[in-house]
């Protein structure tokens, strides 16, 4: 972002991510389909961070932590609605409308935020691209993934693949240690755990989703794979966790201007 700008990152993201989406709707086998989720998925990640650098160089400094709060709740709304929205489309039309019901909200979002945004643009400057860095970074997380992913079917450490990939997810998570840590120009900046408030929020952060979004993707495939549920009603049971989580984000972006979180009593 800071190469290109914020805005015209974000929105490219978003036009992005609506073309991926499409090709995901016409996906014409499994394969294809995958393909086209980790594209969709690699499109995706600079809307997150790009919308909240966005809020933040937007709203003045009082009204910044009500902002978030509010962008907050909005990313809370897609475990509510998904399981509901997409249970129902997958009971009663094509499942390809999962995918295709983003198209328009897409582009009224790219052209919205562009010609909204583009005179909000922030400056730029040339930054070196920690390439090494991030191939690791993919190697490792990438062969962890597809670990946890298959260890199950494959009996975990008894399968020599599971092995393998366990070895490679290692040893590529320590170089990428070593690597972040002395090169000039990290793409992750791994000193920033050195401070306690950060890295004890970072824990309790990703503890927190961790456990939400467990919850969220693994309890509708439950009641429908062991309880007979139809994929609208599990979507229905699966979603007061997330209804709770969206009354609660108002509140605490509201207390958060008024008491200082970093405090222990």
């Amino acid at each position: 972002m800071g190469r290109f700008g914020v805005v015209r990152t974000f929105c490219t993201a978003v036009a992005a991510f609506t073309l991926s989406s499409f090709l995901c709707g016409i996906a014409w086998d499994l394969p294809s389909l995958i393909v086209f989720r980790i594209l969709q998925g690699a499109c995706s990640g600079p809307m997150m961070p790009g919308s909240q650098a966005l809020l933040i160089s937007i709203f003045p400094s009082d009204k910044r932590s009500t902002a978030l709060g509010v962008w907050s709740m909005t990313t809370l709304v897609g475990p509510v609605m998904g399981p509901i929205l997409g249970g129902y489309i997958s009971d009663n039309y094509h499942w390809s409308w999962i995918f295709l019901i983003n198209i328009p909200f897409g582009i009224f979002v790219t052209l919205t935020c562009w010609n909204g945004l583009k005179s909000r643009e922030t400056p730029t400057r040339k930054l070196p691209i920690d390439t090494v860095g991030l191939m690791l970074l993919v190697v490792w997380v990438g062969s962890l993934q597809i670990m946890l992913d298959l260890g199950k079917n494959a009996d975990w450490f008894n399968d020599p693949t599971i092995c393998v990939l366990a070895i490679i997810a290692a040893v590529g998570f320590i170089a990428w240690i070593i690597w972040e840590l002395t090169d000039a120009n990290p793409a992750v900046d791994l000193t920033l755990f050195l401070n306690r408030n950060f890295a004890i929020g970072t824990l309790a952060f990703c503890l927190g989703y961790a456990v939400f979004f467990a919850n969220t993707l693994i309890l509708p495939l439950w009641l429908q794979t062991q309880l007979g549920y139809t994929a609208t009603w599990a979507g229905l049971i699966a979603a007061p966790s997330g209804v709770v989580a969206v009354i609660i984000s108002p509140l605490a972006a509201r207390l958060s201007g008024k008491i200082d979180a970093r405090e222990w009593r």
